[in-house]
């Protein structure tokens, strides 16, 4: 559910509770008061300036809320708009060891398909020697496969290292050469200038062999 449909679903609750706790205050006084003879104008006199009362707030709180929808609507992203804001992408065909680069939402994304080397050398990283210490099993999903945002978390260049002939830095992961950090075989900093682990995107496996990122 959206921001949008929750504002307006709070906002109609509200208007709710104010009318339910106003009509049981009307009723309440009417009971009280309905043996009374001597007054039984002036509670209708109350009783219909309240009835009064109730329906403006009560037609107003409608009239706002009918007027403020549009723009809580525009707020919801368009459905192209929210397409955009996912790709899918297929790795069947990623051998062991081979890395490939795509793009969502214009920024690169690395994905490689771990050796069982690599996946036991960010394995046995001591978590007190990390910079930014996170174990290797909070940033996969699959331990063979690793997917990352291919942005130097420093100044922000695309490191090397998903090409075989890549250099991999001292962590055979992946190494920024604009300023020398170092990065491991689970896409954390180990080395250099960068204060931050390669952020890993939001993603989703649909199938053994299709990941949706976004």
């Amino acid at each position: 559910m959206t921001l949008a449909y929750l504002i307006l679903l709070l906002l109609v609750l509200c208007i709710f509770i104010f009318c339910y706790f106003t009509a049981t205050w009307v009723w309440i006084k009417v009971k009280k008061n309905k043996n009374n003879e001597e007054n039984i104008k002036n509670i209708t006199k109350e009783n219909r300036r309240d009835f009064i009362y109730l329906s403006t707030l009560t037609v107003g709180g409608i009239g706002v809320a009918s007027m403020i929808w549009p723009f809580l609507k525009s707020m919801n992203p368009a459905e192209d708009t929210l397409a955009l804001g996912t790709v899918e992408i297929d790795i069947s065909n990623i051998e062991v060891g081979q890395s490939i680069t795509t793009k969502w939402r214009g920024k690169p994304i690395f994905i490689r398909r771990r050796t069982p080397e690599e996946i036991k050398e960010a394995k046995e990283v001591e978590i007190a020697n990390l910079k930014d210490p996170v174990l290797d099993i909070d940033r996969v999903q699959k331990e063979e496969w690793l997917v990352l945002e291919g942005i130097c978390t420093h100044l922000g260049c695309v490191p090397l290292g998903q090409k075989m002939t890549d250099t991999k830095g001292d962590y055979n992961g992946w190494f920024c050469p604009c300023h020398g950090s170092h990065y491991d075989t689970s896409g954390r900093i180990r080395k250099g200038p960068a204060p931050d682990n390669l952020k890993v995107p939001p993603y989703t496996f649909i199938t053994k062999t299709i990941i949706k990122i976004g």
